[in-house]
């Protein structure tokens, strides 16, 4: 007997989006001479850490059939809040850096409870943080704030060698951390498969008798840890607090989630995936260095059309799986009598 290998169709555009980054990275590796150095490799994630930690904390939202429109408002703030505590108060960086988090972490989940309280649509109320959060910063100063303190100096410069001459920076190691935690939750943990089940079918989940209502709350504060912690990682590359950072930076996050393969619809994606629209994302913007004369904007085009793209084959691969289940058995015809 012959054995059969078949693939998931849930894993299709994910395995799509690995196929398209290792073409890119290909096609740049023949047209500009370096693009293949280890340390082009590795610029991708030191230039992406922050990205790739809200990615992770959107990951699990969408896949619940969620949105969070605060997350790059609540960055900014948390480079304000950070900033603020460091240079203007003087706190201990090791105390800051958990008030920093908590602050991320009550947001998150403030908006998770008033979504799941009072059943109101997650794009209003996220819309409504964004708006929050970028007030806020504006409450802690109006100008941008330095960071001198000597411990942020050291992480923003540290650099450490991992093949050669070729380095890593501290903000890798975190998304590193990040996400391998954010596979285990999603895979091994109680409160990931509840995740998938809400995202698959709500009303399912509350007849199976899962925890909905608190596991939804806690997916926002989730998504709010997320977005503190990379606003820390951001200001290891600014060594600064300002009301500005992280403008858009919801809609980046969210497409490097579409490109990755999660669903927008819920129940249908992972981590992995997110990295590697991450990496999508990083390499179009080596690209535009690379080539020299196409304007930074070049990848907001490439993205806006990725993202098209990705919806579609969503949309495909969703059909494809409801004419299967649609699909009527062939019947026997019944004999005639003789």
């Amino acid at each position: 007997m012959k054995a059969r290998f078949s693939i998931n169709s849930r894993n299709l555009p994910t395995l799509f989006t690995l196929g398209l980054f290792v073409i890119m990275f290909a096609v740049g590796s023949l047209s500009f001479p370096g693009f293949l150095s280890p340390q082009n490799f590795l610029n991708l994630f030191i230039d992406n850490s922050y990205l790739l930690i809200l990615g992770v904390g959107m990951t699990f939202v969408i896949i619940s059939g969620g949105i969070d429109l605060s997350v790059g408002s609540v960055l900014a703030f948390s480079t304000m809040l950070s900033s603020s505590l460091l240079e203007k108060s003087h706190w201990d960086p090791l105390l800051v850096i958990p008030v920093v988090l908590l602050a991320g972490v009550a947001l998150g989940l403030f908006m998770g409870y008033i979504i799941q309280a009072f059943d109101l649509p997650p794009f209003i109320i996220t819309l409504a943080g964004l708006y929050l959060a970028r007030g806020l910063c504006y409450v802690v100063s109006i100008d941008t704030i330095g960071i001198s303190n000597q411990f942020w100096q050291d992480a923003a410069h540290a650099q450490w060698n991992v093949i050669g001459q070729n380095f890593i920076s501290p903000s890798v190691v975190i998304g590193a951390v990040v996400v391998i935690a954010g596979v285990f939750i999603s895979r091994s943990t109680k409160f990931g498969r509840t995740v998938y089940a809400i995202g698959g079918n709500e009303q399912s989940a509350i007849l199976m008798g899962l925890p909905v209502a608190r596991t939804k709350v806690m997916i926002y504060g989730l998504s709010g840890f997320c977005s503190a912690l990379a606003g820390i990682v951001f200001t290891f590359y600014t060594l600064s607090g300002y009301a500005l950072n992280g403008k858009g930076m919801e809609m980046d996050a969210i497409a490097t989630v579409v490109i990755g393969g999660t669903l927008l619809t819920g129940g249908v994606g992972g981590v992995f995936g997110t990295v590697f629209g991450v990496l999508v994302y990083g390499t179009i913007q080596i690209l535009i260095v690379f080539q020299g004369t196409l304007n930074s904007w070049w990848t907001r085009i490439a993205i806006g059309f990725l993202v098209f793209l990705f919806c579609l084959l969503q949309r495909v691969f969703e059909s494809r799986k409801v004419g299967k289940a649609k699909k009527p058995e062939a019947k026997v015809p019944a004999k005639s009598p003789s």
